[in-house]
Protein backbone atom coordinates (compact mmCIF):
# COMPACT_ATOMS: atom_id res chain seq x y z
CA UNK A 1 0.00 0.00 0.00
CA UNK A 2 1.68 3.73 -0.89
CA UNK A 3 2.32 5.65 2.13
CA UNK A 4 0.47 8.13 0.71
CA UNK A 5 -3.26 6.17 1.32
CA UNK A 6 -1.89 4.81 4.22
CA UNK A 7 -1.17 8.28 5.96
CA UNK A 8 -4.93 9.15 4.72
CA UNK A 9 -6.70 6.09 5.83
CA UNK A 10 -4.74 6.40 9.53
CA UNK A 11 -5.50 10.16 9.44
CA UNK A 12 -9.42 9.88 8.53
CA UNK A 13 -9.54 6.88 11.67
CA UNK A 14 -8.09 8.99 14.18
CA UNK A 15 -10.70 11.81 13.52
CA UNK A 16 -13.31 9.10 13.38
CA UNK A 17 -12.34 8.16 16.72
CA UNK A 18 -12.52 11.72 17.88
CA UNK A 19 -9.46 12.94 17.69
CA UNK A 20 -9.44 16.99 16.87
CA UNK A 21 -7.05 16.68 13.69
CA UNK A 22 -6.48 19.99 11.83
CA UNK A 23 -5.29 19.92 8.28
CA UNK A 24 -2.35 22.05 9.23
CA UNK A 25 -1.73 18.96 11.90
CA UNK A 26 -1.95 16.68 8.78
CA UNK A 27 0.42 18.78 6.68
CA UNK A 28 2.81 18.22 10.18
CA UNK A 29 2.66 14.97 9.99
CA UNK A 30 3.30 14.85 6.45
CA UNK A 31 6.68 16.46 6.44
CA UNK A 32 7.25 15.20 9.62
CA UNK A 33 7.49 11.36 8.40
CA UNK A 34 9.80 12.08 5.40
CA UNK A 35 12.79 12.62 7.41
CA UNK A 36 11.64 9.17 9.41
CA UNK A 37 12.20 5.57 7.73
CA UNK A 38 9.45 3.56 8.35
CA UNK A 39 11.11 0.70 9.04
CA UNK A 40 11.73 2.67 12.59
CA UNK A 41 8.50 1.95 13.90
CA UNK A 42 9.18 3.85 17.37
CA UNK A 43 10.77 6.95 16.38
CA UNK A 44 7.76 7.10 13.52
CA UNK A 45 4.99 6.67 16.12
CA UNK A 46 6.46 9.55 18.10
CA UNK A 47 6.93 11.61 15.44
CA UNK A 48 3.38 11.26 13.94
CA UNK A 49 2.25 11.19 18.06
CA UNK A 50 4.01 15.10 18.41
CA UNK A 51 2.19 16.79 15.79
CA UNK A 52 -0.88 14.34 15.45
CA UNK A 53 -2.01 14.63 19.68
CA UNK A 54 -2.74 17.09 21.68
CA UNK A 55 -4.08 15.78 25.02
CA UNK A 56 -2.53 13.09 26.95
CA UNK A 57 -5.75 11.17 27.03
CA UNK A 58 -5.84 10.62 23.81
CA UNK A 59 -2.41 8.95 23.70
CA UNK A 60 -4.25 5.90 24.20
CA UNK A 61 -6.21 5.83 21.33
CA UNK A 62 -3.75 7.30 18.81
CA UNK A 63 -1.56 4.70 19.98
CA UNK A 64 -4.34 1.72 19.12
CA UNK A 65 -4.75 3.06 15.80
CA UNK A 66 -1.27 3.34 14.78
CA UNK A 67 -0.54 -0.22 16.12
CA UNK A 68 -3.51 -1.13 13.20
CA UNK A 69 -2.42 0.62 10.09
CA UNK A 70 1.03 0.32 10.98
CA UNK A 71 1.51 -3.18 12.40
CA UNK A 72 2.50 -4.54 8.97
CA UNK A 73 5.41 -1.73 8.40
CA UNK A 74 8.79 -2.33 9.15
CA UNK A 75 11.67 -4.06 7.31
CA UNK A 76 10.18 -8.00 8.10
CA UNK A 77 6.89 -6.70 6.07
CA UNK A 78 8.86 -4.49 3.52
CA UNK A 79 5.91 -1.98 3.20
CA UNK A 80 8.85 0.10 1.01
CA UNK A 81 8.28 -1.78 -2.37
CA UNK A 82 4.58 -1.65 -1.82
CA UNK A 83 4.20 -5.70 -0.35
CA UNK A 84 2.53 -6.80 2.86
CA UNK A 85 0.69 -10.21 4.54
CA UNK A 86 -2.43 -10.69 2.66
CA UNK A 87 -5.56 -12.55 3.92
CA UNK A 88 -3.71 -15.98 3.43
CA UNK A 89 -0.79 -15.69 5.44
CA UNK A 90 -2.80 -16.94 8.27
CA UNK A 91 -3.06 -20.26 6.66
CA UNK A 92 0.23 -20.36 5.71
CA UNK A 93 1.59 -19.89 9.17
CA UNK A 94 -0.56 -23.03 10.16
CA UNK A 95 1.45 -24.80 7.51
CA UNK A 96 4.94 -23.29 7.93
CA UNK A 97 4.96 -24.31 11.69
CA UNK A 98 4.34 -28.16 10.19
CA UNK A 99 7.94 -27.67 8.32
CA UNK A 100 11.22 -27.46 9.44
CA UNK A 101 12.40 -24.38 10.68
CA UNK A 102 15.37 -23.46 8.30
CA UNK A 103 15.01 -19.86 6.71
CA UNK A 104 12.55 -18.71 8.99
CA UNK A 105 14.32 -17.17 11.98
CA UNK A 106 14.04 -17.74 15.61
CA UNK A 107 10.15 -18.11 15.23
CA UNK A 108 10.97 -20.86 12.77
CA UNK A 109 13.38 -22.65 14.83
CA UNK A 110 11.19 -22.90 17.70
CA UNK A 111 8.18 -24.96 15.88
CA UNK A 112 10.15 -28.36 16.74
CA UNK A 113 10.27 -27.45 20.59
CA UNK A 114 7.89 -29.47 23.19
CA UNK A 115 5.57 -26.80 25.25
CA UNK A 116 7.30 -27.83 27.90
CA UNK A 117 11.18 -26.54 26.28
CA UNK A 118 8.74 -23.38 24.72
CA UNK A 119 7.73 -22.83 28.27
CA UNK A 120 11.58 -22.97 30.14
CA UNK A 121 12.09 -20.49 27.13
CA UNK A 122 9.96 -17.85 27.71
CA UNK A 123 10.80 -18.44 31.56
CA UNK A 124 14.99 -17.84 30.97
CA UNK A 125 13.74 -14.81 28.08
CA UNK A 126 11.58 -13.14 31.35
CA UNK A 127 14.40 -14.03 33.51
CA UNK A 128 17.02 -12.37 31.33
CA UNK A 129 14.18 -9.43 30.27
CA UNK A 130 15.13 -10.38 26.32
CA UNK A 131 13.12 -8.53 24.28
CA UNK A 132 13.69 -9.70 20.96
CA UNK A 133 13.34 -13.47 22.37
CA UNK A 134 9.99 -12.45 23.81
CA UNK A 135 9.23 -11.21 20.27
CA UNK A 136 9.94 -14.68 18.91
CA UNK A 137 8.04 -16.14 21.53
CA UNK A 138 5.00 -14.45 21.28
CA UNK A 139 4.86 -15.19 17.54
CA UNK A 140 5.67 -18.88 17.82
CA UNK A 141 2.79 -18.86 20.93
CA UNK A 142 0.18 -17.38 18.91
CA UNK A 143 1.05 -19.43 15.39
CA UNK A 144 0.57 -22.96 18.01
CA UNK A 145 -2.38 -21.74 20.52
CA UNK A 146 -4.26 -19.65 19.07
CA UNK A 147 -5.97 -21.07 16.58
CA UNK A 148 -6.40 -18.32 14.19
CA UNK A 149 -8.48 -19.47 10.72
CA UNK A 150 -8.96 -16.97 8.09
CA UNK A 151 -12.35 -15.06 7.53
CA UNK A 152 -13.45 -16.17 10.98
CA UNK A 153 -15.43 -13.73 12.48
CA UNK A 154 -13.68 -13.68 16.32
CA UNK A 155 -12.51 -10.98 17.97
CA UNK A 156 -8.84 -10.77 19.29
CA UNK A 157 -9.26 -11.16 22.91
CA UNK A 158 -10.71 -14.63 22.02
CA UNK A 159 -7.38 -15.55 20.32
CA UNK A 160 -5.18 -13.26 22.95
CA UNK A 161 -7.15 -15.81 26.26
CA UNK A 162 -6.58 -18.89 24.35
CA UNK A 163 -2.70 -18.10 24.00
CA UNK A 164 -2.18 -17.12 27.75
CA UNK A 165 -4.30 -19.65 28.99
CA UNK A 166 -1.80 -22.09 27.31
CA UNK A 167 1.50 -20.21 28.47
CA UNK A 168 0.46 -20.64 31.88
CA UNK A 169 1.45 -16.98 32.53
CA UNK A 170 -0.82 -17.05 35.73
CA UNK A 171 1.81 -18.80 37.73
CA UNK A 172 4.66 -17.64 35.55
CA UNK A 173 5.67 -14.63 38.17
CA UNK A 174 5.58 -16.97 41.09
CA UNK A 175 7.94 -19.57 38.72
CA UNK A 176 10.58 -16.17 38.10
CA UNK A 177 10.32 -15.08 41.84
CA UNK A 178 11.29 -18.62 43.60
CA UNK A 179 13.68 -18.89 40.68
CA UNK A 180 15.78 -15.62 41.19
CA UNK A 181 15.44 -16.37 45.00
CA UNK A 182 17.08 -19.83 43.89
CA UNK A 183 19.95 -18.04 42.34
CA UNK A 184 20.63 -15.37 45.03
CA UNK A 185 24.01 -15.56 46.90
CA UNK A 186 22.14 -14.16 50.12
CA UNK A 187 18.62 -13.64 51.33
CA UNK A 188 17.12 -10.12 49.25
CA UNK A 189 15.61 -7.94 51.58
CA UNK A 190 11.89 -6.79 51.86
CA UNK A 191 12.71 -4.41 49.05
CA UNK A 192 14.83 -5.89 46.60
CA UNK A 193 12.50 -8.40 46.48
CA UNK A 194 9.49 -5.78 45.66
CA UNK A 195 11.27 -4.70 43.27
CA UNK A 196 12.42 -7.56 41.68
CA UNK A 197 8.55 -8.38 41.36
CA UNK A 198 7.44 -5.00 40.08
CA UNK A 199 10.43 -5.80 37.32
CA UNK A 200 9.09 -9.51 36.67
CA UNK A 201 5.55 -8.01 36.62
CA UNK A 202 6.35 -5.44 33.82
CA UNK A 203 7.92 -7.61 31.55
CA UNK A 204 5.21 -10.31 32.12
CA UNK A 205 2.89 -7.20 30.80
CA UNK A 206 5.85 -6.95 27.90
CA UNK A 207 5.55 -10.54 26.73
CA UNK A 208 0.90 -10.37 27.02
CA UNK A 209 1.18 -6.71 24.48
CA UNK A 210 3.72 -8.69 22.29
CA UNK A 211 1.10 -11.59 22.03
CA UNK A 212 -1.57 -9.03 21.05
CA UNK A 213 0.31 -7.16 19.15
CA UNK A 214 0.90 -10.48 16.77
CA UNK A 215 -2.54 -11.28 17.20
CA UNK A 216 -3.22 -7.92 16.17
CA UNK A 217 -1.30 -8.63 12.81
CA UNK A 218 -2.61 -11.31 12.20
CA UNK A 219 -6.33 -10.09 12.43
CA UNK A 220 -5.20 -6.69 10.59
CA UNK A 221 -3.88 -9.00 7.18
CA UNK A 222 -6.74 -11.21 7.48
CA UNK A 223 -9.62 -8.20 7.64
CA UNK A 224 -7.78 -5.78 6.43
CA UNK A 225 -6.49 -2.01 9.00
CA UNK A 226 -10.42 -0.30 8.08
CA UNK A 227 -12.28 -2.82 9.69
CA UNK A 228 -9.93 -3.50 12.49
CA UNK A 229 -9.63 -0.17 13.58
CA UNK A 230 -13.41 0.27 13.67
CA UNK A 231 -13.74 -2.89 15.83
CA UNK A 232 -11.28 -1.75 18.26
CA UNK A 233 -12.51 1.97 18.06
CA UNK A 234 -13.15 3.63 21.51
CA UNK A 235 -14.83 6.75 23.04
CA UNK A 236 -12.10 8.95 23.88
CA UNK A 237 -12.59 10.15 27.76
CA UNK A 238 -14.64 13.51 27.01
CA UNK A 239 -16.92 11.35 24.68
CA UNK A 240 -17.61 8.27 26.91
CA UNK A 241 -21.81 8.25 27.38
CA UNK A 242 -22.15 9.20 31.30
CA UNK A 243 -25.16 6.50 31.75
CA UNK A 244 -23.07 3.74 30.73
CA UNK A 245 -19.94 4.25 31.60
CA UNK A 246 -17.53 1.11 32.79
CA UNK A 247 -15.56 1.26 35.70
CA UNK A 248 -12.11 1.85 33.84
CA UNK A 249 -14.33 4.87 31.80
CA UNK A 250 -15.26 6.23 35.23
CA UNK A 251 -11.35 6.50 36.26
CA UNK A 252 -10.73 7.84 32.40
CA UNK A 253 -13.36 10.49 33.61
CA UNK A 254 -11.77 11.35 36.24
CA UNK A 255 -8.36 11.56 35.45
CA UNK A 256 -9.60 13.97 32.18
CA UNK A 257 -12.29 16.12 34.32
CA UNK A 258 -8.93 18.19 36.04
CA UNK A 259 -7.34 19.38 33.35
CA UNK A 260 -10.65 20.61 31.73
CA UNK A 261 -11.67 22.57 34.07
CA UNK A 262 -8.03 23.97 34.07
CA UNK A 263 -8.70 24.56 30.83
CA UNK A 264 -12.33 26.05 30.87
CA UNK A 265 -11.70 28.24 33.49
CA UNK A 266 -9.23 30.09 31.60
CA UNK A 267 -11.31 30.32 28.51
CA UNK A 268 -14.38 31.73 30.68
CA UNK A 269 -11.61 34.46 32.46
CA UNK A 270 -10.66 35.23 28.80
CA UNK A 271 -14.14 35.53 27.81
CA UNK A 272 -14.92 37.51 30.82
CA UNK A 273 -11.98 40.07 30.26
CA UNK A 274 -12.21 39.84 26.29
CA UNK A 275 -16.06 40.59 26.05
CA UNK A 276 -17.50 42.84 23.48
CA UNK A 277 -16.89 46.42 23.26
CA UNK A 278 -18.95 48.95 25.35
CA UNK A 279 -20.61 52.08 24.18
CA UNK A 280 -18.09 54.54 22.69
CA UNK A 281 -15.84 56.55 25.36
CA UNK A 282 -15.78 59.74 23.89
CA UNK A 283 -13.14 61.58 26.11
CA UNK A 284 -10.63 58.89 25.51
CA UNK A 285 -10.94 58.59 21.87
CA UNK A 286 -10.47 62.23 21.85
CA UNK A 287 -7.52 62.63 23.73
CA UNK A 288 -6.01 59.57 21.78
CA UNK A 289 -7.01 61.78 18.44
CA UNK A 290 -4.65 64.45 19.22
CA UNK A 291 -1.56 62.10 18.23
CA UNK A 292 -3.29 61.84 14.91
CA UNK A 293 -3.45 65.77 14.54
CA UNK A 294 -7.34 65.86 15.77
CA UNK A 295 -8.59 62.61 13.94
CA UNK A 296 -10.15 60.47 16.00
CA UNK A 297 -8.32 57.28 13.77
CA UNK A 298 -8.42 55.00 17.08
CA UNK A 299 -12.05 54.81 18.77
CA UNK A 300 -11.81 54.41 22.39
CA UNK A 301 -15.25 52.03 23.87
CA UNK A 302 -15.97 51.57 27.48
CA UNK A 303 -15.66 47.54 28.52
CA UNK A 304 -18.56 46.60 30.38
CA UNK A 305 -17.95 44.48 33.70
CA UNK A 306 -20.39 42.05 33.37
CA UNK A 307 -21.83 40.70 36.97
CA UNK A 308 -20.90 37.65 37.62
CA UNK A 309 -24.18 35.35 38.20
CA UNK A 310 -25.34 33.34 40.76
CA UNK A 311 -25.88 30.17 40.52
CA UNK A 312 -27.91 27.21 41.72
CA UNK A 313 -27.32 23.61 40.85
CA UNK A 314 -30.40 21.12 41.38
CA UNK A 315 -29.58 17.59 40.72
CA UNK A 316 -31.05 14.54 40.34
CA UNK A 317 -28.86 11.91 42.01
CA UNK A 318 -30.73 8.49 41.30
CA UNK A 319 -29.58 5.84 39.23
CA UNK A 320 -27.76 5.69 36.56
CA UNK A 321 -28.13 9.88 36.45
CA UNK A 322 -26.60 9.74 39.41
CA UNK A 323 -22.54 9.47 37.56
CA UNK A 324 -23.90 12.53 35.38
CA UNK A 325 -24.90 14.74 38.12
CA UNK A 326 -21.35 14.29 40.33
CA UNK A 327 -19.31 15.10 37.37
CA UNK A 328 -21.18 18.09 36.54
CA UNK A 329 -20.98 18.95 40.75
CA UNK A 330 -17.35 18.65 40.34
CA UNK A 331 -16.78 20.73 37.05
CA UNK A 332 -19.49 23.68 38.37
CA UNK A 333 -17.24 23.78 42.00
CA UNK A 334 -13.82 23.56 39.58
CA UNK A 335 -14.42 26.63 37.90
CA UNK A 336 -16.89 28.19 40.67
CA UNK A 337 -14.37 31.63 40.26
CA UNK A 338 -16.64 32.23 37.50
CA UNK A 339 -19.71 32.55 39.84
CA UNK A 340 -19.99 35.14 42.45
CA UNK A 341 -22.39 32.44 43.98
CA UNK A 342 -22.74 28.78 43.89
CA UNK A 343 -25.30 26.97 46.08
CA UNK A 344 -26.13 23.14 45.31
CA UNK A 345 -29.29 20.88 45.84
CA UNK A 346 -29.96 16.97 45.27
CA UNK A 347 -32.50 14.98 45.31
CA UNK A 348 -34.57 11.67 44.85
CA UNK A 349 -38.00 11.98 45.83
CA UNK A 350 -36.42 14.26 48.82
CA UNK A 351 -34.17 16.89 48.58
CA UNK A 352 -31.55 18.49 50.18
CA UNK A 353 -28.78 21.53 50.08
CA UNK A 354 -25.31 20.23 49.77
CA UNK A 355 -23.43 23.33 49.59
CA UNK A 356 -21.57 23.24 52.75
CA UNK A 357 -20.11 19.92 52.03
CA UNK A 358 -17.70 21.69 48.97
CA UNK A 359 -16.82 24.42 50.99
CA UNK A 360 -13.64 24.40 53.13
CA UNK A 361 -12.57 21.20 51.25
CA UNK A 362 -9.72 20.93 48.37
CA UNK A 363 -10.75 17.45 47.39
CA UNK A 364 -14.16 17.72 45.67
CA UNK A 365 -14.25 14.10 44.98
CA UNK A 366 -14.63 13.81 48.97
CA UNK A 367 -17.29 16.27 49.08
CA UNK A 368 -18.60 14.75 46.31
CA UNK A 369 -18.69 10.96 48.30
CA UNK A 370 -20.54 12.76 51.44
CA UNK A 371 -23.11 13.92 48.81
CA UNK A 372 -23.80 10.29 48.15
CA UNK A 373 -23.22 9.07 51.47
CA UNK A 374 -24.93 11.88 54.22
CA UNK A 375 -27.48 13.85 52.11
CA UNK A 376 -31.14 13.50 52.85
CA UNK A 377 -32.66 12.92 49.82
CA UNK A 378 -35.30 10.01 50.40
CA UNK A 379 -38.91 11.17 51.44
CA UNK A 380 -41.02 8.16 51.02
CA UNK A 381 -39.62 4.93 48.90
CA UNK A 382 -36.01 6.73 47.19
CA UNK A 383 -37.25 6.51 43.79
CA UNK A 384 -37.40 9.90 41.62
CA UNK A 385 -40.15 12.47 42.56
CA UNK A 386 -39.06 15.55 40.72
CA UNK A 387 -42.33 17.26 41.57
CA UNK A 388 -42.33 16.79 44.96
CA UNK A 389 -38.76 18.09 45.27
CA UNK A 390 -39.41 20.84 43.62
CA UNK A 391 -42.33 21.46 45.65
CA UNK A 392 -39.75 21.12 48.72
CA UNK A 393 -36.96 23.59 46.60
CA UNK A 394 -39.67 26.10 46.08
CA UNK A 395 -40.88 26.32 49.48
CA UNK A 396 -37.62 26.16 51.71
CA UNK A 397 -35.60 28.32 49.21
CA UNK A 398 -37.99 29.84 45.93
CA UNK A 399 -37.46 33.29 47.88
CA UNK A 400 -33.34 33.24 47.37
CA UNK A 401 -34.14 33.54 43.98
CA UNK A 402 -33.62 36.97 42.52
CA UNK A 403 -32.89 38.45 38.97
CA UNK A 404 -29.09 36.97 39.11
CA UNK A 405 -29.55 33.84 40.07
CA UNK A 406 -29.02 30.72 37.06
CA UNK A 407 -30.61 27.99 38.11
CA UNK A 408 -29.20 24.61 36.25
CA UNK A 409 -31.73 21.52 36.60
CA UNK A 410 -29.62 18.16 35.99
CA UNK A 411 -31.89 14.66 35.71
CA UNK A 412 -33.41 12.49 33.18
CA UNK A 413 -37.06 14.17 34.36
CA UNK A 414 -38.21 10.31 34.18
CA UNK A 415 -41.02 10.54 37.47
CA UNK A 416 -41.98 7.75 38.02
CA UNK A 417 -45.43 8.95 36.69
CA UNK A 418 -46.12 11.31 39.91
CA UNK A 419 -47.32 14.50 39.83
CA UNK A 420 -45.09 17.18 37.59
CA UNK A 421 -45.51 19.98 39.23
CA UNK A 422 -43.97 22.09 36.48
CA UNK A 423 -45.63 25.63 37.51
CA UNK A 424 -42.63 25.48 40.78
CA UNK A 425 -39.91 25.94 37.02
CA UNK A 426 -42.12 28.10 36.09
CA UNK A 427 -42.13 29.89 39.07
CA UNK A 428 -38.24 30.17 39.21
CA UNK A 429 -37.89 31.34 35.09
CA UNK A 430 -40.41 33.91 36.31
CA UNK A 431 -38.22 35.51 39.29
CA UNK A 432 -34.27 33.99 38.24
CA UNK A 433 -32.26 35.56 35.38
CA UNK A 434 -32.34 31.90 33.50
CA UNK A 435 -33.07 28.39 34.09
CA UNK A 436 -31.88 25.31 32.33
CA UNK A 437 -32.34 21.57 32.36
CA UNK A 438 -29.24 19.38 31.42
CA UNK A 439 -30.39 16.12 30.34
CA UNK A 440 -28.12 12.65 30.10
CA UNK A 441 -30.83 10.97 27.81
CA UNK A 442 -30.48 11.03 24.40
CA UNK A 443 -32.88 13.23 22.86
CA UNK A 444 -34.63 10.01 21.02
CA UNK A 445 -35.47 8.95 24.84
CA UNK A 446 -37.02 12.19 25.53
CA UNK A 447 -40.73 12.17 26.18
CA UNK A 448 -41.12 8.41 26.14
CA UNK A 449 -42.39 6.25 29.39
CA UNK A 450 -42.50 8.05 32.11
CA UNK A 451 -40.55 11.21 30.92
CA UNK A 452 -41.77 14.42 31.50
CA UNK A 453 -38.90 16.48 30.15
CA UNK A 454 -40.72 18.23 27.66
CA UNK A 455 -43.34 19.49 30.44
CA UNK A 456 -40.73 21.33 32.13
CA UNK A 457 -38.61 22.26 29.62
CA UNK A 458 -41.50 24.52 27.94
CA UNK A 459 -40.67 26.90 30.95
CA UNK A 460 -37.01 27.03 30.61
CA UNK A 461 -34.41 29.15 28.61
CA UNK A 462 -33.37 25.18 27.07
CA UNK A 463 -33.07 21.87 27.31
CA UNK A 464 -29.38 20.32 26.62
CA UNK A 465 -28.39 16.85 26.18
CA UNK A 466 -25.23 16.74 28.08
CA UNK A 467 -23.91 13.22 27.59
CA UNK A 468 -20.41 13.23 28.28
CA UNK A 469 -17.87 15.70 28.91
CA UNK A 470 -17.31 17.31 25.99
CA UNK A 471 -21.18 18.35 25.60
CA UNK A 472 -21.22 19.60 29.59
CA UNK A 473 -17.94 21.73 28.44
CA UNK A 474 -19.69 22.96 25.33
CA UNK A 475 -22.63 24.24 27.99
CA UNK A 476 -21.01 25.54 30.99
CA UNK A 477 -18.99 27.95 28.09
CA UNK A 478 -22.57 29.17 27.24
CA UNK A 479 -23.96 29.49 30.84
CA UNK A 480 -20.82 32.00 31.62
Amino acid sequence: MPVLDLMSGFIVELRNAGLPVSLTENLDAMEAVKEIPLEDRQAFKYALGATLVKSNSHWRAFETIFEVYFSLRGPEYNIVDGESDSPSELGRDEQDSQQPGEGRGQSGGMDGLTPEELAQMLMQALMNGDQAMMRALAKQAVQRFAGMEPGRPVGGTYYLYRTLRNLDLDNMLEKLMQANKDSAQQDLTKLEERLEKDEFESRIEQFKQEVEAEIRRKLVADRGAEAMAKTLRKPLPEDVDFMHASREEMQSLKKALQPLTRKLAAKLSRKRRHGRKGPLDFRNTVRHSLSYGGVPADPKFKYPRPAKPELMVVADISGSVAAFARFTLMLVYAIQGQFSKVRSFVFIDGLDEVTSYFKNTEDISEAIHRVNTEADVVWVDGHSDYGHAFEVFWEKYGKDINAKTTILLLGDARNNYHAAQSWVVKEMQKRGRHVYWLNPEPKSYWNTGDSIVGEYGTFTDGVYECRNLRQLEGFVEKLV
